[in-house]
Order: structure tokens, then sequence, then C-alpha cells
């Protein structure tokens, strides 16, 4: 049997997933006495920063619950050690960007940890929008996803019944007042943007064009996936609150009182008396009447706190007029809530109006703030390891920046500002507990780089090596083209290294995106703190390689965001020219027509017509390609098909000035990229996986280090870049022989000019020293591999031996049925569980 054939079967052989403990421990419970929680707490997730949209995390010992999915939350889940695998519910305030953002990353997330089944509850359109991300998704049999929207009735579980409570704003189209926390709708809504964007000759993308590329692609195909892209039903009038209440939960019972009382602890006759008195009934034993209060503490009603989101002023009347909500304030038909979690702009905040409506709660109710004014940092590792690569070359690796906030709303009512982890306890008690937030502490980050052995060493010897070099011209070369890797990870973000993206900044005032995987605008904030809406005003194109949710989840949340800079920059607004596959455009239409605008933000150019010999026949593409090359002071911008998925192409950018810049996408080594790259000034390649692993790199359409330069190399690069890194190599990669004065590894956040390319393989050695204990690991690993594949191989010899044996016996006894379906295979290889253990790529190929 081929190698092939056995990865084949290996493929086929996969074992369902076993039944997760916590949803088995759940389905034993159906069966037993119900009663509530004695633990449920709200902890925040995302605390509203523009980096970081507002995200809350409830806790219960049965179920776990998400509010809102922006981009950034599964990765401060996973940083945070909340466990993904553990959510039953995920509710969505609103059908916008900053609370779905992160949604399809989270179901695949979902769907590949074994979940069977997610509960999402919001606007209606969250169906549709399930619908839309199996464009690249592929299909989602392994979950369940049951969207309950406001209309169905409540939900309950063990520990809560949610009210979805639909609040509909009037909503005023001609106006375009920004709040910190934008309103995300199209500028096509807005007649003052349209004349702002639009010159006499100005060609615009719009639905029919989209729907007529597609239908030339793929006539014929009724079944593709998002079905029809006509049906526009998006609601940007509607926000869904929450109203969510606590199953009441018993008095517990007080043994040591019960002893005092002369009870008969310690016998079968005790139970009953203990189920009475918890019941709130009156016990008579040995002729002494016990009432409940002077054994058990008391019982629990469940308290109540609400989620809202009141988006701009257009909500602020429907909100506070709502009846449902009335019902929680201080002589309301229910008791006060205890707590109101409100995902509001400040600029909503210091309206009267809103004002007295917070303060009619009354006194005991809680009031927890979720919006840009949060000064709070969310990932703590990233942050760390930017501050350590900051000390071994300040310009390379510069630090980490904020987006300062403004001036707080004063409320008069009481009121905490949302942290990255902070919690309100329901149960067993009321109270804030501060004890995980994160602590940022920048000088306990250096001081533990410093004590590092051999670290401050290297760090000199690199310094004084650049200062004698005269080959290295850092700080005295161009500063342009400039390139900033946002995302050097691959699958799903993680802690270190977000996933695919890459800035390359062509000119002070123009840029291109080379991919745009989710949480890449949150990364530009970090990296540009209050400089983000200068740069996001010179973003001019953006280039997605292909259609794998890591390389293009964040390209909604950019465009909106990129609109609201230009609106506070005081720049009119035009679109984005989007080089991509394509079959983006199915998802794209969804989304618009789901979700929000987003059409009017794009000039779409297929990316087949800027591959060699591609005829144009739409003179409003060549257009778009004429404008492409004019912004960016291009002579080229050609891409080809790479060795990846369906679909998957890499990009060269030739500027005028000479220089060429060559970006893979995903793929295994391919002789049309090198075609495309040939004599380029820098390579920038993925490097997925170590050397050794090349079986893996192969079934999964990827490059190791060494394949990466080795293309590299052929192509005659002045410079090579790997990125795109398995997130096994969370900090760094391992090196191998063929790492030379040619290569560099890319980190997050990491900035490189051409000057720097005399200097980035000088970088290793303090690198090495840095990240010494992480590449022992993986040298470790990597022994333990290649014992293991020795081991196996020698099996495949012994079996194969035991097989021509037996077929130069044909006197032995077989019984029917038990021969091998497949001669020649390795049982072993088939059943044998990927040893390294690490998270699976969540790719549709």
């Amino acid at each position: 049997m081929s190698t092939g054939n056995q990865r084949n079967a290996s493929k086929k052989a996969r074992h369902p997933k076993e039944t997760l403990r916590h949803i088995r421990t759940r389905e034993q419970r159906k069966n037993v006495d119900q009663h509530g929680p004695a633990t449920v707490y709200v902890q925040v997730v995302g605390a509203g920063s523009r980096d970081n949209g507002p995200s809350l995390y409830v806790f219960s010992e049965f179920n776990r619950y998400l509010f809102n999915c922006g981009e950034g939350t599964q990765r401060l889940m996973q940083e945070h050690k909340l466990k993904v695998a553990r959510l039953d519910n995920i509710f969505l305030t609103r059908m916008s960007c900053q609370n779905v953002g992160g949604l399809s990353g989270m179901i695949l997330t979902l769907k590949d940890t074994g979940v069977p089944e997610c509960v999402l509850a919001g606007p209606p359109q969250l169906d549709e929008y399930v619908n839309a991300i199996r464009v690249f998704s592929g299909p989602l049999e392994e979950i369940k996803i049951a969207v309950q929207p406001y209309t169905e009735p409540q939900y309950s579980d063990n520990t809560m019944t949610v009210n979805q409570v639909p609040i509909f704003a009037q909503l005023k189209p001609s106006k375009r007042k920004w709040s910190p926390s934008p309103e995300r709708g199209s500028p096509s809504n807005s007649p003052r943007s349209r004349s702002q964007s639009r010159s006499p000759q100005a060609e615009r993308w719009n639905l029919e064009d989209s729907e007529e590329l597609i239908n030339d692609r793929e006539r014929g195909r009724p079944d593709r996936p998002g079905g029809s892209t006509r049906i526009t039903i998006r609601d940007p009038s509607l926000v869904v609150a929450f109203v969510c209440k606590l199953h009441p939960k018993k008095g517990n019972f007080l043994v040591a009182k019960a002893k005092d009382l002369g009870l008969p602890l310690g016998t079968s006759a005790i139970g009953p008396i203990v189920a009475a008195l918890k019941d709130g009934k009156t016990v008579t034993f040995e002729g002494k009447e016990i009432l409940p209060g002077e054994v058990c503490t008391p019982a629990d009603p469940g308290p109540a706190f609400i989620v809202v989101e009141c988006p701009s002023e257009d909500f602020i009347k429907p909100v506070c007029n709502n009846e449902h909500l009335k019902r929680y304030h201080t002589g309301g038909a229910e008791d006060p809530a205890s707590l109101v979690v409100h995902m509001t702009p400040e600029s909503i905040l210091q309206t009267d109006r809103y004002k007295e409506w917070m303060e009619r709660f009354g006194p005991t109710t809680e009031h927890l703030i979720l919006n840009e004014q949060a000064h709070t940092i969310h990932n703590l590792r990233s942050h760390k390891i930017q501050t350590q690569l900051n000390l071994i070359h300040p310009e390379i690796f510069p630090a980490p920046r904020n987006c300062e906030t403004k001036k707080q709303a004063a409320l008069h009512v009481p009121s905490v500002r949302g942290e990255c982890l902070l919690k309100y306890q329901l149960r067993p008690k009321f109270e804030w507990q501060r004890d995980a937030v994160p602590l940022c502490d920048s000088r306990e980050f250096i001081k533990e780089a410093t004590e590092l052995p051999g670290f401050l060493e290297r760090v000199e010897e690199c310094k004084q090596s650049l200062a004698t070099d005269p080959t290295v011209l850092s700080g005295k070369a161009d500063q342009y083209p400039e390139v900033v890797f946002l995302g050097t990870g691959s699958a799903l973000p993680m802690k270190i290294r977000n996933v695919s993206a890459t800035l390359l900044n062509i000119s002070p005032t123009q840029s291109v995106l080379l991919d745009c995987g989710e949480g890449t605008f949150g990364q530009m904030c970090r990296h540009y703190g209050n400089n983000i809406d200068e740069v996001l005003s010179n973003l001019s194109a953006v280039f997605i390689s292909h259609m794998h949710a890591d390389h293009h989840t964040g390209l909604l949340n950019l465009l909106l965001q990129r609109e609201r800079a230009l609106n506070s920059q005081g720049r009119p607004f035009t679109p984005v020219l989007l080089v991509a596959p394509l079959q983006i455009m199915t998802w794209l239409n969804q989304y618009h027509g789901h979700c929000q605008g987003i059409l009017s933000h794009i000039n779409f150019i297929p990316v087949t017509f800027l591959t060699e010999g591609a005829d144009v026949p739409k003179y409003k593409i060549k257009t778009f390609i004429q404008s492409l090359l004019k912004k960016l002071d291009l002579e080229k911008f050609q891409t080809c098909v790479v060795h990846h998925c369906k679909n998957a192409f890499a990009c060269s950018l030739t500027h005028h000035s000479g220089w060429k810049i060559v970006f893979s996408g995903d793929t295994m080594p391919c002789d049309a990229l090198v075609q495309l790259g040939k004599d380029a000034t820098l390579l920038i390649h993925e490097a997925t996986l170590e050397d050794g692993m090349e079986e893996e790199a192969t079934e999964k359409k990827h490059s190791t280090t060494s394949q990466a330069i080795g293309i590299g190399m052929e192509m005659n690069a002045e410079f090579i870049m790997l990125n795109h890194f398995s997130q096994r190599y969370a900090k760094i990669p391992l090196f191998n022989a063929d790492f030379n004065e040619k290569v560099g590894i890319a980190f997050d956040h990491m900035r490189i000019r051409f000057g720097d390319f005399g200097a980035i393989p000088k970088l290793i050695p303090p690198l090495k020293a840095l990240f010494a204990e992480e590449i022992e690991e993986m040298v470790e690993r990597r022994e333990k591999r290649e014992l293991r594949q020795m081991k196996e191989a020698s099996l495949e010899v012994l079996d194969s031996g035991r097989i021509n044996s037996t077929q130069a016996q044909p006197s032995v006894n077989k019984t029917a049925g038990t021969e091998d379906p497949t001669p020649g295979s390795n049982k072993r290889e088939l059943e044998q569980p990927h040893p390294e253990g690490e998270s699976k790529k969540l790719k549709a190929v």
C-alpha cells in the first residue's frame, strides 16, 4: 500500500470523539432532583476597549455562557484558561462585527473540541450567519448549532432562566454622528458619505457586480454555499437585552446546630428530616417542633442580572422605556436586579436620560460598564514577550502601545469599570473579585529576562556586532517600505502568536495588508496605539491568499474600523481595493445581507485576474487594477496559484523604484512561486512545521523551515522572512543548519525595513538565550518523535516480513474475514493518535 493510500486510510479511520465529561455529567443530572447552582459569577473577558470589544463569561458548576463574541474573544479565553469546550450558550446582543467578529472561529473550535451542541441566542439573523460561515468553514455536521431568536420562548437550563428582550430604535438614516463605540453601518447608508466618496468618474463595487461574477463562475450550481444573495434582512434597528434569573437554591443544612438539637445524625431517619427542613417545612422530632431557620441557612430565591447594549443615541429612548426592563427597577414587579451590565458608549452614559434610567434600579443594584474607556491590558503574554524582545532591538521589536482613554462620565450609582477577568459573584454572596485581573508590570518582565542565563551577554554582543558591521544599515537606510508582522501563527489565535496578517507600508501615506486573520485590527491597536486611525486611513488595499478562516475573518472589522478612522481624520471615504479569491464574495454578500452593510467598503479584484496572462473581461475591474497600481506606486501586482487548498494564491509586488516583495500565503514548495518571485528583494514564506515533519507538512499542504528557505534560495531572494508557524512553536520555531545570513524569523509586532537585513540574523543568539527553555523542550520532543518513528519503521519491516512469509506458505489455514483488508499497512499507523497533542487546525479544505 502506497504512503498516499495509507494516509488516506488514516483519515478515513478517524474515530468519533468521546463525549466530553461535563456533558455526560449534565445528562446524568436530568434524572435527579434539580436545585440551583451553589457558585455563580459573571466575569469580564473583553472590557470593551478598542482592541477588545465587550464580552462576558458567566460561570456556574453546571453551565458556562458567553455574552457577545467579538474578535479576540477566543484568544483571551485560551490565554486566561476560560475553557471554550465548556461553553453551552452564546448570547448575542446585536448583529454587529463588534459582537460576532469572533463567532465563526469560536464555532469551529467548539466543533473541533467535540462539543456536540451549542445554543446561539439573539437576533434572528443568527441563523443566516451560521449558514453563511459554511462558505469557508465547510460542513458543520459534527456540531449542532441551535439558534434561538428572541421570538422563541424563554430559555432555561440547570443554572438559570434567560428572557430575551428585543429593543427597536427609530434610526435616522441621514445621521452620521460617530460615538466612541461606532454604529457599524455602511457608508452607502449616508448621503453625506456618498457625496464625499464619489468623483464624477469614480467606479464602485456593488451587490450586482459580485452576483454577476459568481454566476459567471458557478452558473448551474444552485446548491453553492450561502444560497441566494438577493435577500436583504439585516436590521440595524434591533438590539436584544438579556434578563437572566438564577434558579432558587435551598438553604444549607447546619450539621452542628442539628447535633445540638439532638437530631438523629448518622441514621437513616435523618434523610427525610433534612429534605423537609430544606424545603422550608417545620419538622416535629421526639415531640419537639423544629423550624427550618434553626438548622438551615436561608434559601436563595435566585438573583437576576441584566445584559444590555445601547449602541447609539437612537436606542436611548427605547431602552429606557422598555417595560420588561422596568420590572427590575425599584418598586417594579420583580426584585431589583443584582447587576446590570452596560455595553454602552461613554457618550450615551453622559446623557441625563440614560443616567436617570440607571438610577431607577436603586442603591442595591451594581452596574458594570464595558466600553472603550476601559483601561486594562488583555493580552498579557503578548505584552510580556514584546517587552522582552524590545531589549534585544528596540527598532525591530518596538514596545507595545495602548490607545489612551478619555474622561469617564460621572455616574451616581454603584458602578465599576470593566477590566479583563474582573468578577462579580452572584453566589454564594454578592461581591466584586479582582484576584484574577492580570497585572501588567513591564519592570517585572524586564527583570525576568535579564536574569536568564547568558541573555544580557548575548544582547550586548549583538549590539556590538551591529555597531561595527558596515553591512548593517538599521536606522540609516530608507524608512520605506516597512513590513510589520501583525500575526505570525497559524490555525487559530493563541496567546503569543495571532493568526496571519502582515502590513506592508509602502510610503508614509499608502499601505497594503497581506492576509487579515481574526484580531488583526486589535493587533494594529496594540502596535500603533493612538496613531491607529492614521494608519488605517492609509490602507489602500488588502490581499487575501485563500479562504481558510485564519486568513480572512478579521477583514470585516478592519473595513468598518477604517471607515471610522477616515471620519475621525476628516478624510473622504474611499473603498479598499480587495484582491481575493472570488469565493470571498459569497461570504461578504451574505454578511452584507444579514448583518451589516459591507459591500460599499470594497472594490473587488478577483485574484485570478492578476495571474500571468489572465484575461480581464470587465472594464470596471480593469479600472480597479489600474487604481491598485497607481495608489501603491507599483509597476506590477502579480499572483499565482500555490499548492495548498483549492483557490490558494501567492502574490508579488514590484515597486517602480525596483524593489520586489513576495508573499507565499500558505503553500507546499511550489515551482510557480519560484518563478513569480525570481530575484525578489524580500520573500515572506510560511514555515508551519519544523524539519523532520515533512510527511505531516505534505499531508496538510504546508512547508517546513528548510523547504521554505530552499524556495527562497531557488528564487534568488535577497532575504527570507519565515512566518505562519504552527502554534506548537508558540514562542520560537526550531533552528536548523539551513539558517544563514539571509534568513529571519518573524514575531508578532516585529517591524523590518530593507536596511535591517544585515541585523536580523545577528538577533538569533539573544533570541536563543531568551527562549532557551522552550528550545530545549522542543528538541526533546523532536528526539522522542524521531525515536518513535524509528520504532514504527522497524515494526513495518517486521510486519512486511511476516506477510511475505505467509504468502510463501499457502497451506496456512485462513478463516474467512480475518485477512487484513489493506495488505502492507500497519494498523498502529491507522489508530495511533497524534503524538504532539497540539490543537488541530481549524480549516476546511
